[in-house]
């Protein structure tokens, strides 16, 4: 890389430091870190909802997808999450605001010893916040590749790069400097989409390439499906993203919980939702263009850091990389805060009785204690990400299978046609999708649309049915629904009571 190319990152990384400090004086209470203080801007939440739900694994493992494949990426990896937030701004934001506007909930996981009992909020908070370390490890581990290939840095010093600017300004700031540095990295990662889609079209003739590039392509490059992601794995895929992206990703559901209203958590989904739909094709262009700019890579995740070396100037390719940077780092800050929100309210007061008489002062603290550990344990991890599987089996075989039997629970438990199902058809339908997965990942060897849908759906069969068969109803659980179902529907907090 140019001089340039090192001032564009350098300057990047000391805004985000920059951001993080400014947020430190915003935070005075653990509620404050956690959700914002239930103060933020819808536009900024829906900004904040969409630069937390990707990282610089779109620039490696799905480039690699789209460069060998096509654009089957963008319809499973990022139309479903566009169509799942636009289903969860009509069935879950609201729920998730009223929880914290009416039962005072800051962390994802705390209504769940209410709505089912403690044991069932701990074994989700266990599994879910011991993956995230694993998904979190995977992002790290694919920007460091990126920062390899693009300047020879070796991988255990990107990591620590990346990763210890991220721990700065989230432990300084929590969620204020989470989605303060999420909007300058929309800004940022925008001029990088811009630059580098432009460059590809001057290369192809102009903005006629943008239709005439494709006959030009290998077959089946413009196929929705393809062998390896068929029909059944994007339906199910859609299944999973709108639980994933609605609260079964923990830090998502903080964006909702941020907004100061039912109404602004409800058009801050529908934001992320028309992003999510529309600005990867920008950023994933490039990508599928990328057979005809280095054709017969033997490693097609390095074809995005090929091109950009081949077609920007100095200067332009340390924004692009910036731009990169900006995906990961949303992304782990924002699931750090979630995971450290879990931690501080819903786990540490049942392992330590004194956290239980812990003041807004002891939880803040002991909240940037949490996020520090997560960050540092997460770049441990990543060090031994090629010995997981890699990138891609990290996040599309392990988050994808796992994520949705510890949603189900979740999501469904706070939806008022499933207020039969208690706390043991949350438990068995958590331990059933978890065993399903481990059969079928390390038992049988089975493919990966088996692999991703199976787990979820045997989660599905068994919350229902034993809702069904065996009510677990309670006049408390009523109540509450009741609530989150009137503030669905736009009723108030006050009209509710």
């Amino acid at each position: 890389m140019h001089a340039l190319d090192w001032v564009m990152v350098i300057g990047y990384f000391g805004l985000m430091i920059g951001i993080g400090w400014w947020s430190h004086r915003r935070v005075k209470t653990d509620k404050d870190f956690f959700i914002a203080g239930g103060r933020m801007p819808w536009w900024l939440a829906g900004i904040s909802h969409h630069m937390s739900g990707y990282s610089a694994v779109l620039f490696v493992a799905y480039a690699g997808v789209a460069y060998s494949q096509g654009v089957t990426v963008y319809f499973w990896g990022f139309a479903s999450i566009g169509i799942g937030v636009a289903i969860g701004a009509w069935l879950f934001a609201a729920r998730w605001n009223q929880l914290r506007a009416e039962f005072g909930v800051a962390s994802p996981l705390e209504f769940l010893a209410r709505r089912f009992n403690i044991p069932t909020q701990q074994a989700l908070a266990w599994s879910g916040a011991s993956l995230k370390v694993f998904d979190v490890a995977s992002k790290w581990f694919a920007v460091s590749i990126l920062l390899e290939s693009f300047a020879g840095v070796p991988i255990l010093v990107g990591i620590l790069i990346t990763g210890g600017v991220t721990l700065l300004y989230c432990t300084a700031g929590g969620l204020w400097a989470d989605a303060l540095t999420d909007f300058g990295q929309f800004v940022i990662q925008g001029l990088a989409g811009v630059v580098m889609i432009w460059a590809v079209l001057s290369s192809l003739g102009g903005i006629s390439g943008l239709w005439t590039m494709w006959d030009r392509l290998p077959a089946g490059h413009l196929s929705p499906v393809t062998e390896d992601y068929t029909t059944v794995f994007l339906l199910v895929y859609v299944l999973v993203k709108t639980l994933e992206y609605n609260g079964g990703m923990w830090n998502l559901a903080q964006r909702y919980m941020a907004s100061p209203d039912n109404h602004a958590a409800r058009r801050g989904a529908l934001l992320s939702s028309a992003l999510y739909l529309v600005w990867p094709l920008v950023l994933m262009f490039p990508m599928f263009a990328a057979p005809l700019f280095v054709p017969g890579l033997e490693d097609p995740t390095t074809s995005y850091a090929a091109m950009t070396e081949k077609l920007l100037p100095a200067g332009m390719v340390g924004l692009v990389l910036a731009g990169m940077f900006s995906h990961t780092m949303a992304m782990v800050a924002s699931d750090a805060n979630a995971i450290s929100a879990v931690i501080t309210r819903d786990m540490l007061p049942v392992l330590w009785r004194k956290a239980r008489a812990f003041g807004e002062v002891q939880r803040l603290r002991a909240g940037r204690i949490a996020t520090f550990a997560f960050i540092a344990l997460s770049m441990l991890v990543a060090t031994q990400a090629d010995n997981l599987g890699g990138v891609l089996s990290i996040v599309v075989s392990w988050v994808a299978a796992l994520m949705g039997p510890i949603s189900v629970p979740l999501l469904l438990g706070m939806l008022p046609w499933f207020r039969r199902c208690g706390s043991r058809a949350a438990l068995v339908s958590w331990a059933g999708g978890l065993i399903t997965y481990a059969v079928l990942y390390y038992g049988v060897d089975a493919g990966q649309t088996a692999t991703v849908a199976t787990p979820i759906l045997v989660s599905l069969a068994l919350f229902i049915g034993l809702g069904a068969v065996a009510s677990e109803r309670t006049e408390e659980v009523d109540e509450m629904l009741d609530v989150l179902d009137r503030a669905a529907k736009g009723g108030t907090a006050a009209a509710a009571r």
